[in-house]
């Protein structure tokens, strides 16, 4: 058994030998456009080619990967919004086709861990298990089955040794974070890797998981809004939960109707801010492939939907729900104090005691990003989000130089990633969202107190 359940980490080599090539490739165009450059073409130009380029080449590599290859691109592919459309395109098809294409694992070895963790007798416990895997994920892969009291479930098997493999890779594509920044204007990228990096052990954990997924199944029961499948079995690197049936986010960012597309959209804003505020926890994995939407019975009617939830591998523990500085300071951004929000951004880190900034130019770097909550409802689009990344990513404008001041405070990392990449999902789906009756409703400090 040992032979065959080795097949991850053995591949380690060969993927560490594709990895450790792509800087070469980047070195490469980027000579390439200078000669360009020199050609005549606008800088502007060459930028985008450039890109594009460099995105069409890190797929496919990425592409041959499983693990940190997938989970990467799964981290960034929210952010795809903030893309020029000309590379937007390739990319999210590219995306696509890494999240669809990570080879499965062969039979025999999901029947081996399935054997070691649930028992020789693990057949007796399913009615029926489909050999052939409905979805696969970063670290493992879902089959779908019947348990034994006729209930449709997901068992979500780990692959053996993917925790390694997914360090492994993460630790790879860390080396060259620098040369994947021009790819994605705005975002840190080695933040972002060495946090997916730290997570990997939680996310690893399936006894954590299913105390999440419990933990929000149990809050959000009877829910007209979302619903969040049962746990049903757990054992190491096996999670079986209750299957759900539904539209994939994906489907209705790819062709959804504008009813559809902002129906999604409300709820999704409404789990990201209520979930905190309800349960004490903030999934922290918010890319489509995480969501399902679910009509009512007999009714076509978008209006009815409801948001079904999965994947609790990666959760932030917030017991009072998010902090409500972040609502304070939102309201009294809002609002145009200047000074009180530079006072509260200063108390609490996101200004260095060593830097001294002009509270109106702060104001004026946030007005723009808090335009959402500030409208009765907004409209997320992607050329919005592109304008937002060009301002701060860009090295001549005030809002770069400002922007690169600014700190932010670990305990705030997770929950700012989360926002950004709901917000990216957001932009993706082009939806329309009351998210001031959101934040009212669940953000602590933004509603004005009595």
């Amino acid at each position: 058994m040992e032979g065959r359940m080795s097949d991850l980490p053995r591949k380690a080599v060969t993927r560490t030998a594709k990895l450790a090539a792509l800087p070469l490739g980047f070195a490469g165009r980027a000579t390439w456009g200078l000669g360009k450059r020199i050609g005549g073409k606008s800088a502007e130009f060459v930028a985008r080619e450039l890109q594009e380029r460099t995105a069409e080449q890190l797929f496919r590599v990425l592409g041959e990967l499983k693990g940190g290859a997938m989970k990467f691109g799964q981290a960034l592919s929210v952010f795809e919004s903030a893309l020029p459309e000309e590379v937007a395109g390739p990319y999210r098809a590219a995306l696509t086709k890494l999240q669809e294409a990570a080879p499965p694992m062969p039979v025999r070895t999901v029947h081996a861990v399935l054997a070691e963790r649930l028992g020789e007798a693990w057949r007796e416990l399913f009615l029926e298990f489909e050999d052939k895997p409905a979805a696969a994920a970063s670290i493992g892969q879902v089959h779908r089955a019947v348990w034994h009291d006729g209930r449709e479930v997901a068992v979500k098997v780990q692959y053996p040794g993917a925790g390694e493999a997914l360090l492994s890779d993460l630790a790879q594509l860390g080396r060259f974070a620098r040369l994947l920044g021009p790819l994605v204007p705005g975002i840190e990228v080695k933040p972002l890797l060495t946090e997916l990096r730290e997570r990997v052990a939680e996310e690893l954990d399936y006894a954590l998981e299913a105390r999440s997924q419990r933990e929000h199944a149990e809050v959000f029961a009877d829910d007209p809004d979302v619903v969040v499948p049962a746990v049903v079995h757990q054992a190491e690197q096996v999670l079986v939960t209750e299957w759900l049936e539904g539209i994939p986010l994906a489907e209705v960012i790819a062709e959804g109707a504008p009813e559809e597309r902002d129906r999604a959209g409300q709820l999704l804003a409404r789990f990201l801010f209520s979930g905190p505020a309800r349960t004490g926890l903030l999934h922290a994995d918010p890319h489509p492939g995480n969501f399902r939407l679910l009509p009512a019975a007999g009714s076509d009617d978008p209006a009815g939907w409801r948001l079904g939830v999965l994947d609790f591998g990666t959760v932030d523990r917030l017991p009072g729900g998010l902090p409500e500085t972040i609502g304070t300071c939102l309201r009294m951004a809002l609002a145009g104090e200047a000074e009180p929000v530079y006072a509260l951004l200063r108390a609490e880190g996101f200004v260095k005691e060593s830097v001294a900034l002009d509270p109106d130019e702060v104001l004026e770097y946030l007005r723009p990003i808090i335009e959402p909550a500030g409208e009765e409802s907004f409209v997320f689009t992607r050329g919005w989000m592109r304008t937002q990344a060009a301002r701060i990513a860009d090295p001549r404008s005030p809002a770069h130089q400002l922007g690169r001041q600014l700190n932010l405070p670990p305990s705030y990392l997770l929950i700012h990633r989360v926002t950004l990449s709901t917000i990216g999902v957001l932009c993706q789906l082009d939806a329309r969202v009351r998210l001031r009756d959101e934040l009212a409703a669940w953000l602590p400090g933004f509603a004005a107190a009595d």
